[in-house]
């Protein structure tokens, strides 16, 4: 089979040809349909996430299909469409397990990162952490739902009841979230790079009452912002946007340096949270929702052997909706 590898952070993702893998106890193997590119595989790649297995192959939002089962897997047959996301492995016996908050596992093991990925042909995952994926949703399309759509998901149930809300940076997780925001009737507020013009313009086609510039204030002080972008200087503008009693949630796993601001930025029960991971839970409730919607992903896909490529345009800011490879 041909993987795509990381060898060494700040290196080119080389193409590699690999004998099937074999699935071990609990496992399955998948012939991957397609996988989605998230901004967490460039800051494995840039070497912003400690602790990778290297060399190791990228990717965490597998659409593939079950080719063979290793002992004791039962719960899918050959064939089915299953979906893998970030989170591959927890241990089940921890206090973060056994309360429902496995996406806290001291460890935990997660795909793409201490698990070899979706960026090759073939893959493994622990049958326990794949989803079953909703009909309607070609497998390219179903791709970016595995964490754009799930970790959004989990950034927006944090914003609990709130209507009017901000989505700093529109990449994959925001063109997702937008639409279920307004399916429950929110509104929403949309922030770009400054200067994004056609960023803006794809925001109000899915559903944003306003779209502006990550330097802008919204016309009206928001309920809840969800900061998609890694970018730490974001924090404080967010909370400028926010009400009294809002709350700023910080969606990525990696985020630069955030900077010192005025206690008054905070003040007025205003706070800040983070979001790590997922659980099942959110994967199980995301993807009954998603059709729902329904949801609609746009995606541009690249032939694996340009996974490096779809990387680069993603951290250019030049994909619209979603980056897929597909091999």
């Amino acid at each position: 089979m041909r993987a795509m590898v990381l060898a060494a952070p700040r290196t080119p993702l080389r193409l590699e040809e690999r004998p099937p893998p074999e699935p071990g106890a609990g496992q399955v193997r998948l012939r991957v349909a397609a996988c989605g590119v998230c901004r967490t595989d460039l800051h494995l790649v840039d070497g912003e996430l400690p602790g990778a297995r290297l060399p190791v192959v990228p990717g965490h939002q597998i659409v593939g299909r079950v080719e063979a089962a290793g002992p004791g897997a039962a719960r899918f047959r050959p064939g089915d469409r299953v979906g893998v996301p970030w989170l591959g492995w927890t241990c089940g016996a921890c206090g973060f397990c056994r309360s429902g908050r496995e996406n806290l596992c001291d460890r935990a093991r997660f795909t793409g990162h201490d698990l070899d990925g979706g960026f090759a042909d073939e893959t493994v995952a622990d049958e326990r952490f794949c989803f079953p994926l909703p009909d309607g949703f070609p497998d390219a399309q179903a791709a970016p739902l595995l964490c754009a759509g799930l970790i959004g998901w989990r950034a927006l149930r944090f914003a609990g009841d709130a209507a009017r809300l901000g989505f700093y940076g529109f990449g994959a997780s925001a063109h997702v979230l937008v639409q279920v925001a307004r399916h429950q009737g929110r509104r929403v507020f949309a922030f770009t790079r400054p200067g994004d013009a056609e960023g803006q313009r794809f925001a109000r086609e899915l559903g944003a009452e306003w779209a502006g510039g990550s330097d802008e204030r919204p016309p009206e002080p928001l309920e809840a912002a969800l900061i998609f972008a890694p970018a730490g200087g974001l924090v404080p503008a967010a909370l400028r946007a926010v009400a009294k009693g809002g709350v700023v949630v910080c969606a990525g796993i990696h985020m630069s340096g955030i900077p010192a601001f005025p206690y008054e930025l905070l003040w007025g029960e205003r706070s800040i949270r983070s979001v790590a991971n997922l659980t099942r839970a959110d994967g199980e409730e995301f993807l009954g929702l998603a059709p729902r919607v329904p949801v609609r992903t746009e995606v541009t896909a690249w032939p694996l052997e340009r996974a490096g490529e779809a990387l680069e345009a993603l951290r250019a800011g030049r994909v619209r909706g979603a980056a897929v490879v597909v091999p």
